[in-house]
């Protein structure tokens, strides 16, 4: 089995994230952003005078719909850089949409499990009040 995604829980008063949250945010190795960072030009990350990389949300974002084009489609680097040059625009509101909809996802889960909470609740208050 490979990595499995462990979701970066933004932070409005963070700025900046490591390397690694990033990598385990979309399951791949370290190694692998460096490489883009190469590869890709709107991956540029800020580095500290030791060199540590600190990603920000707009640089995991760029790194969403590289990931986006690689791994989800399937696309080769050199096809994933003539996309990103014709469509950005595209391929950006793309990626934001999905996260939309996962956090979306992730909300209306947690209502369901409210509600379900709150009818296991009533069921039992209606049982012991009929006793």
């Amino acid at each position: 089995m490979g990595k499995r995604k462990k979701p970066i829980r933004f932070d409005e008063k963070r700025l900046y994230y490591s390397i690694q949250e990033v990598a385990d945010h979309f399951a791949v190795n370290v190694s692998l952003l460096r490489f883009w960072e190469k590869e890709f030009e709107n991956i540029h990350p800020k580095k500290t005078a030791g060199g540590t990389r600190q990603y920000t949300r707009d640089d995991i974002r760029e790194v969403e719909i590289v990931y986006h084009l690689v791994k989800e489609k399937g696309m080769t680097l050199e096809g994933a850089r003539q996309t990103l040059k014709s469509s950005k625009d595209d391929e950006s509101k793309r990626a934001e949409a999905v996260t939309r909809l996962t956090e979306i996802k992730k909300e209306l889960l947690l209502l369901e499990e409210e509600f379900d909470q709150l009818h296991t609740q009533q069921k039992y208050a209606k049982h012991t009040t009929e006793e």
